[in-house]
C-alpha cells in the first residue's frame, strides 16, 4: 500500500476547505480573570479556597452541606462574593475536594481546570476535569470579616493587649450542653466527618463516644478551670476557644497541671509527659495549646465578674488564677505555627458560635509584643 505524506493531506483537506481540530491547552488563570472571560473556553483557573456557594451572593465558610461546589477567590481572606468564581466539582472529584469532606480545604490554593461558564447564575467554572493542590497548607488565615482588627493595628505591649481585649470581649456565650455538639464541629476529622480529632493524643474518634466512660471523649478546659476557681460557668468554663474533645483517661491524667516540657509517658497519649506539677503535650499542638491560654488571658481581665486570668512562669500555681509556664508557652508558639485545622478552627466559632475569634491564631507575633 502506498502511503500519501501527512502534510500533503493537510494541504488537501484546506483546499477543499475542510477545518482542521487543533488541541488547545488550558491555560492558567487568576479568578479575575476568570470572573471576566465568561465565554465557554477550557481554563485552569488558580486560586484560594474561600467557602462554598449555595446560592447567587451566599458563600457559607463552615457547616458544608454538600462536596458539589466551591468558591474560590485570589485572596484566602476575600469575602466578597463579586470577587469568587464559583467551581462545579463534578462527582469523580467531590470525595477529594468536596467542602463537606474535606473541610480543612479553607484557604488553600488551588488549580481548577474546567469551563468557563455560569454557575449559580454567577461566574463560574464548570463541567470541571482537574483539581490539583498548590499549596498544602494556608499561609493566610481565612477571612476575618472586615477591619475586625482595626483597633489593634499599629498598637505594642499593654495597648496592644487592651485593644485586643475589647474586640474579643464582644461574644455570643454557649451553655455548657451547647458545647458538646459545638464541638463536634469546631474539631471534625478532615478526613472523616463522623469522627472528631482529639487535642492531646491526636486521635481520631466518633463523635456519637460522647461522655464519661473509659475511651469516651469528654470536654477539655486547656485553661484548667480550678485555675480561675470558674468551673463551667457561662464564660470562660464554656468558651470554646479553649475546651476541646480528649479521651476520659488523657484530660485525667493532665487535671489541672501547668504546662511545661519533660516527665513521663502518658498512657493513651503518644509522645505526652507529666509529672507532679507539669503536663507536655505532643509537639503538633504545642503551639495550639499556647496560643488558647494567651487567648483567656487577654479575653478574661477581671471585669465581667470573673477572674483576671494570667499566665506567670510557675508551675506550682495550684488554684490561683494563673497559668504556666510561660516561657515555654511561648517557645511553643513560636514552634508550632498555626496550622490549616486551627484555622478553621477559629473562623467556625467566629462564623456559627461566639462570634469572637483567637487572635493569636491570626497573628501569632502579637504573643511577643504583648509578653516580651
Amino acid at each position: 500500500m502506498r502511503w500519501t505524506p501527512l502534510p500533503l493531506v493537510l494541504g488537501l483537506l484546506v483546499a477543499v476547505g475542510l477545518s482542521v481540530p487543533t488541541a488547545t491547552a488550558a491555560t492558567t488563570i487568576t479568578v479575575a480573570s476568570a470572573i471576566s472571560q465568561q465565554n465557554g473556553a477550557t481554563a485552569t483557573v488558580r486560586g484560594y479556597v474561600v467557602g462554598q456557594p449555595t446560592a447567587t451572593t451566599t458563600v457559607v465558610k463552615s457547616n458544608f452541606p454538600s462536596d458539589y461546589a466551591l468558591a474560590l477567590a485570589d485572596t484566602a481572606s476575600e469575602t466578597n462574593t463579586s470577587k469568587m468564581v464559583y467551581v462545579q466539582i463534578t462527582s469523580n472529584f467531590q470525595s477529594s475536594y468536596g467542602l463537606r469532606s474535606n473541610p480543612s480545604l479553607m484557604g488553600q490554593q488551588l488549580d481548577v481546570t474546567g469551563t468557563l461558564t455560569a454557575y449559580f447564575a454567577h461566574a463560574g467554572l464548570k463541567s470541571t476535569t482537574a483539581f490539583v493542590k498548590t499549596s498544602t497548607t494556608t499561609t493566610t488565615p481565612p477571612p476575618t470579616g472586615g477591619g475586625y482588627y482595626d483597633p489593634a493595628i499599629g498598637k505594642t505591649g499593654e495597648q496592644l493587649r487592651d485593644a485586643l481585649h475589647t474586640i474579643i470581649k464582644s461574644q455570643t456565650k454557649l451553655s455548657y450542653d451547647q458545647v458538646w455538639d459545638a464541638l463536634k464541629n469546631t474539631d471534625q476529622d478532615p478526613a472523616n466527618t463522623a469522627n472528631v480529632i482529639l487535642l492531646y493524643s491526636g486521635v481520631s474518634r466518633s463523635k456519637s463516644l460522647n461522655g464519661g466512660d473509659p475511651d469516651d471523649w469528654n470536654r477539655e478546659h486547656v485553661w484548667a478551670k480550678s485555675h480561675g476557681d470558674f468551673g463551667t460557668a457561662t464564660g470562660p468554663g464554656t468558651d470554646l476557644h479553649h475546651l476541646r474533645p480528649e479521651d476520659v483517661s488523657v484530660n485525667s491524667a493532665r487535671g489541672n497541671l501547668d504546662f511545661d516540657n519533660g516527665g513521663s509517658a502518658v498512657s493513651q497519649c503518644s509522645d505526652c509527659w507529666a509529672d507532679s506539677d507539669s503536663f507536655e503535650p505532643r509537639d503538633a499542638v504545642k503551639g495550639d495549646v499556647a496560643r488558647m491560654i494567651f487567648y483567656m488571658a487577654v479575653r478574661y481581665e477581671g471585669d465581667d465578674g470573673f477572674a483576671d486570668l494570667e499566665p506567670n512562669d510557675s508551675t506550682s500555681n495550684g488554684t490561683a488564677p494563673y497559668i504556666g509556664r510561660l516561657s515555654v508557652l511561648k517557645q511553643w508558639n513560636a514552634q508550632d505555627p498555626p496550622d490549616t485545622f486551627e484555622y478553621r478552627r477559629n473562623q467556625v466559632i467566629f462564623d456559627s458560635y461566639q462570634h469572637n475569634r483567637n487572635p493569636f491564631i491570626d497573628h501569632p507575633e502579637w504573643v511577643a509584643s504583648i509578653w516580651p
